[in-house]
């Protein structure tokens, strides 16, 4: 993998951990998110939300592990 490479994958993923927490709280803060309990639309958001965190982390370390092979 080349330098360009790990670099793309570790902004990719570093944009994904600031986007999606701000996308979570603005769901959290709307009206159809709760209704006596937490809705479906709360928890489908909440595990989008989860799933994507745990797919940026991935590509975090896949960049950091890059660029640290590809170092002179």
């Amino acid at each position: 993998m080349t330098r360009r490479t790990a670099l793309f994958l570790l902004a990719a993923g570093l944009f994904q951990w600031l986007v999606w927490p701000t996308f979570l709280t603005n769901i959290w803060a709307d009206p159809r998110s709760f209704d006596d309990g937490p809705t479906g639309f709360l928890v489908v958001h909440a595990v989008l939300t989860a799933v994507q965190l745990a797919l940026a982390t991935v590509l975090l370390v896949v960049g950091w592990r890059a660029l640290r092979r590809t170092r002179p």
